[in-house]
């Protein structure tokens, strides 16, 4: 391990363990030694960007990729809150791959939600035994992906922006508007599809490795056997009339919300890290170690009570998905109404969180720490273009909304 990280691994032994998890699940004990591991060259990978390929080797390897398949299908019929505890694993050390973890999942599901129960089935089992990685080129605001009728084949033209998991993905989850009728329709189509071309351009400050840039398609031919469900016809809230099938965003959100809780409780974690073993005091701190200062005393101490109570909030948005996801097509309007208030009322304190923490971290660490081998900025710059992708007031309007007695959240592209 070289020094430049070997502080994040080495506290000192009277320090407690920061949000470390309860490893008696063992696909979360695998996730956690998996964690260490990205943990050695996660600043390396943070600055160099392009693609996360041997950390997807070891998600594969590790048999993590098919947590939330029914067993019939060849997984291990894992609850959504599992898989989301993991996110926050990889998080703590690797926002990007916290983030494609997680998506992963929304893609793979996503053959389930549209009426294509035949076809979920198959894709599962073959996803299963193949072990596939999936990404997804479906951006729901983006009209730039257009298809045409060919006989028994669409053929696409177009691209679509913000494709995170495309750039490492085996099979990919799609969506298009049709070039005569403008209703949208969607597709499961391996990756190295002809006429597919990964840009890989992906240049944000943060979130460096999810290749959430640009996937181009140049006469792409998808057959109509890989249409997933009837077309959707296009509406101002783009969601369809059951509840079930309206599910995709609470995934989504819930993945984006432990990110940021994951963030939190990493940019904690390094930050006290390196104020234990390497931060100096101020000259006019009247203290021989930095630790003993009072001003350094509270300042962890409170933004260790903001992270652990984000962390609590996540926990209880975790248990609204696993019920949402637990009643499937019997999901009432009202239960994914409250498990929305639930997820929006989370991710809006875990984000404001993940970018306090990740930025008064350097107030406490120094000026020393403030340099590029130390890769503490990752923190932030991965929580600030996330919490731009999905702005807290919207959810915090629609948290406001509820509490006025105006009813839930209406289904919609974020919510």
């Amino acid at each position: 391990m070289s020094a430049n990280v070997a502080y994040l691994h080495a506290p000192d032994a009277a320090a407690p363990a920061l949000f470390e998890p309860d490893t008696s699940n063992p696909h979360i004990a695998r996730a956690a030694g998996l964690r260490d591991r990205f943990a050695e060259d996660a600043i390396a990978r943070d600055q160099a960007g392009g693609r996360p390929a041997e950390q997807i080797r070891l998600l594969k390897e590790h048999g993590l990729l098919t947590l939330l398949l029914p067993r019939e299908y060849g997984g291990q019929g894992e609850s959504w809150s599992t898989v989301l505890r993991i996110v926050r694993l990889f998080a703590q050390v690797d926002g990007s791959l916290g983030h494609l973890f997680g998506y992963h999942y929304s893609s793979l599901l996503s053959p389930r939600l549209r009426r294509a129960p035949e076809q979920a089935a198959s894709l599962w089992r073959r996803s299963a035994e193949g072990n596939w990685f999936w990404g997804n080129t479906a951006n729901s605001f983006s009209k730039s992906l257009f298809g045409r009728r060919d006989g028994e084949h669409f053929v696409l033209d177009g691209y679509r922006p913000f494709t995170s998991g495309s750039h490492v993905a085996d099979f990919l989850a799609i969506a298009w508007e049709d070039a005569d009728t403008n209703e949208r329709r969607f597709a499961a189509i391996p990756a190295d599809r002809a006429g597919i071309v990964i840009e890989d351009d992906w240049d944000g400050i943060g979130q460096r490795q999810t290749g959430s840039g640009r996937v181009s398609y140049h006469g792409v031919r998808v057959h109509e056997s890989e249409v997933l469900g009837p077309p959707v016809p296009l509406d101002p809230t783009g969601a369809p009339a059951e509840p079930w099938r309206s599910v995709t965003p609470l995934q989504q959100q819930s993945v984006l919300l432990n990110v940021f809780v994951g963030t939190a409780q990493g940019a904690l974690r390094a930050g006290r890290e390196y104020t234990v073993n390497q931060s100096r005091p101020w000259v006019h701190s009247g203290v021989e170690r930095h630790v003993d200062d009072p001003w350094v005393k509270r300042q962890y101490g409170e933004l260790w009570v903001r992270t652990r109570a984000a962390t609590a909030l996540a926990d209880r948005a975790l248990a609204a998905l696993d019920h949402v996801a637990a009643r499937g097509e019997a999901l009432t309007a009202d239960e994914r109404g409250a498990a929305a208030v639930a997820i929006a009322a989370a991710n809006v304190l875990a984000g404001e969180v993940a970018l306090q923490v990740s930025s008064e971290i350097f107030e406490l660490t120094g000026a020393r720490s403030a340099v590029r081998q130390y890769g503490l900025d990752r923190f932030w710059r991965n929580a600030r273009i996330h919490t731009l992708h999905n702005p807290s007031e919207y959810k915090t309007r629609n948290v406001g909304r509820w509490v006025l007695g105006e009813g839930h959240p209406q289904p919609g592209t974020f919510q």
